[in-house]
């Protein structure tokens, strides 16, 4: 399976100690230079920046098409855009991103994306984690994670908790 990330969901599960979900469920990751530059360079010393310089399973990618990054940023930001053409050249399997914008550019073109919540619903569907509520939570408290009540719950059911 290949799979591309945006920063995001990188650095909100490093922020909480559960980075390692993501090589768990999708093995190899795939990102971008700009997205390693936000996460490495600019979160120097931020959660996530120490974690994926030593990872051998987060790979770092150029992306060929300069032409078609700079088109995106007139939409989204430049990791976002990095990724979305990451991905298409990859052909990708999935695109983890969480900023609403950025999905419906990739829905745009044809790629089908996660975001962090839907990381959790997987994780626990195949027995990853035991609960979600508390991940939830411990995003929202050191991540800054923001989540409105109803998705929530919506997130909460999903799972069965």
């Amino acid at each position: 399976m290949i799979v591309v990330s945006n920063a995001s969901p990188i650095i909100n599960l490093a922020v909480i100690g559960k980075l390692d979900l993501l090589h768990q469920l999708y093995g190899q990751i795939s990102i971008p230079d700009a997205v390693h530059h936000e996460i490495v360079v600019l979160g120097a010393g931020q959660p996530g920046a120490a974690d994926i310089a030593g990872l051998d399973w987060i790979k770092v990618c150029p992306v060929a098409d300069r032409t078609a990054v700079i088109s995106l940023c007139l939409e989204i930001d430049k990791g976002e855009a990095e990724a979305l053409v990451l991905a298409t050249e990859l052909r990708a399997d999935l695109t983890l991103l969480d900023e609403r914008l950025g999905r419906t550019v990739a829905s745009r073109l044809g790629l089908r994306t996660a975001g962090l919540l839907g990381i959790l619903v997987e994780a626990k569907h195949r027995e990853l984690v035991p609960l979600v509520m508390p991940i939830l939570d411990e995003l929202i408290t050191k991540a800054g994670f923001w989540i409105t009540g109803d998705l929530y719950g919506r997130v909460l059911r999903a799972v069965g908790e």
